[in-house]
């Protein structure tokens, strides 16, 4: 198996895990910071062929969907490799996602056995169905039979946030997984040499395919920390001797504001932090760069394209600060309502096609159909536009979109000029229903400890920057704002949490 930047990568994560084996089998692969020890290639790839093993000898079919329920750390790794080793498909379950969104995961993806630890028992207990079996325990054997698998066989079945409705079953290839991590490899120039540090859940497909499964690809090493705290993350910068990272805005925001600084060693190896998931604004991104000196690639990614689909280049390489940059292994344009690609500097939604998109929704044909256009565009739910040099800039969700009297609203326009407050570390605004315009405009904030700031002045800011037309007729200051997995602000909750808050 030989890394082409040009290339897809061939095959499946077993002949990628074989190949990494015999080529780096004595090289580190997964370092982790909770006691564990480390990862090398060769002893990874016999503990996932255990797995492997042991699943086919209890009857499992090719395919048949196994669910894991494990924090990031050494058992979760060696569960995802021997699951996807043996041609099963991994149902990789969030495990902040609340008790119903996980049992209906578990029920949905039809699996019939799951990999857990001690500290998800109760959680299983609670929501498990009735057949589903856990296994606490790594199983060993010395030889066993192993499914014929190929490229096109399902190999991870994630399931988005479920922001309107039922959670989906994101299901992708053993191709179109691979490709997820070979997007981030060709875009950021990761070689062996290169050690990521991964502070996002791998539940979270960010998490999982840039950091995880480029190492697979590229060779590199990746340093898993069980969750990202401001106050360790540079020492785990320092400590596993990282030069990349990958987070999101608000873990970067967080950073910027915590007193904890990196060593200038750390800085100089360091050659650039990602940052995905959500818009980065670019007030922020300024502001970490010129403190930290570390630069800041912003990209765009999905769980429906194995994350990756924009990035900005690597320095010295232009980086257009307020967007998540170019198409990199990947296809992507605008596209018009009647999905026809248009020029440059034109509104309307994001599309991609290439070979990191997901195969289907797990049993659900119809909204299989509605994401893909006719001509095999997938469909981001992303509005946005591309310049003349190829960069896309996007203004917000479809879904998202504050309808006020008519007018299309983009809530990041309002989330820009709220950072650009050096107090404010949190912000999302959002669409409150309203007899006269159909929705207005709110807003909600959290803040740095022993600001005084109040809404009447976060909404003269706004005023100043987008209009009053456009700006929040309160905004309310909160201790946190709800996140998902990867701590991307859930606006939809905010409108139920703030329902009878005081701004």
């Amino acid at each position: 198996m030989i890394f082409d930047p040009e290339i897809p990568p061939l095959g499946t994560v077993r002949d990628w895990l074989d190949h990494r084996a015999a080529v780096s089998g004595d090289t580190i692969a997964y370092h982790f910071f909770d006691g564990s020890p480390p990862l090398k290639w060769a002893s990874l790839r016999d503990k996932a062929r255990n797995i492997a093993w042991h699943l086919t000898s209890t009857g499992l079919e090719k395919g048949e969907s196994v669910a894991i329920l494990q924090p990031n750390g050494q058992d979760a790794i060696e569960c995802l490799y021997g699951v996807l080793y043996g041609g099963f498909c991994a149902a990789i379950i969030n495990l902040v996602a609340g008790d119903e969104a996980i049992g209906y995961a578990l029920g949905h993806c039809g699996a019939r056995v799951a990999f857990g630890g001690n500290q998800q028992i109760d959680l299983f207990e609670r929501v498990r169905p009735v057949k589903l079996e856990l296994m606490t325990d790594m199983p060993t054997l010395q030889s066993g039979k192993l499914h014929d698998i190929s490229s096109t066989d399902a190999a991870l079945l994630m399931y988005t946030s479920g922001t309107t409705g039922r959670p989906k079953g994101v299901v992708h290839s053993h191709s179109s997984l691979l490709a997820g991590g070979w997007t981030p490899t060709v875009s950021h120039k990761l070689t062996s040499e290169d050690c990521g540090l991964c502070v996002l859940p791998i539940y979270h497909i960010n998490g999982l395919c840039v950091t995880i499964l480029s190492a697979l690809i590229s060779g590199g090493s990746v340093a898993v920390a069980e969750k990202f705290s401001s106050r360790n993350f540079w020492n785990q910068c320092s400590e596993s001797q990282a030069t990349w990272f990958s987070v999101v805005p608000t873990i970067i925001s967080h950073l910027l504001h915590s007193d904890v600084t990196p060593d200038q060693a750390t800085r100089d190896r360091l050659r650039f932090g990602r940052s995905a998931s959500s818009p980065l604004a670019p007030d922020v991104q300024n502001s970490f760069e010129n403190r930290f000196e570390v630069p800041i690639v912003e990209t765009m990614g999905l769980t429906e394209t194995a994350a990756q689909i924009l990035s900005n280049p690597l320095p010295p390489g232009i980086r257009k600060i307020g967007s998540p940059g170019k198409a990199y292994g990947n296809e992507a344009c605008i596209l018009s309502s009647d999905f026809t690609p248009l020029g440059p500097n034109i509104q309307g939604e994001i599309a991609v096609r290439g070979p990191n998109v997901m195969r289907e929704y797990l049993n659900n044909p119809q909204a299989t159909k509605d994401t893909f256009t006719p001509d095999g565009w997938l469909r981001t739910g992303d509005l946005g536009h591309v310049d003349e040099d190829g960069y896309f800039f996007v203004t917000g969700r479809l879904k998202e979109l504050i309808i006020k009297g008519g007018e299309n609203i983009a809530p990041r326009e309002i989330d820009e000029a709220l950072y650009s407050h050096p107090d404010v570390i949190e912000a999302a605004a959002f669409a409150r229903p309203c007899k006269i315009y159909g929705e207005r405009v709110e807003a909600a904030v959290k803040l740095k400890e022993g600001s005084e700031l109040g809404s009447d002045r976060l909404i003269k800011i706004c005023n100043d920057k987008v209009g009053k037309f456009k700006s929040p007729e309160i905004v309310h200051v909160l201790d946190d704002l709800p996140k998902g997995p990867s701590g991307k602000i859930q606006r939809k909750q905010l409108v139920h949490l703030t329902k009878n808050a005081s701004a």
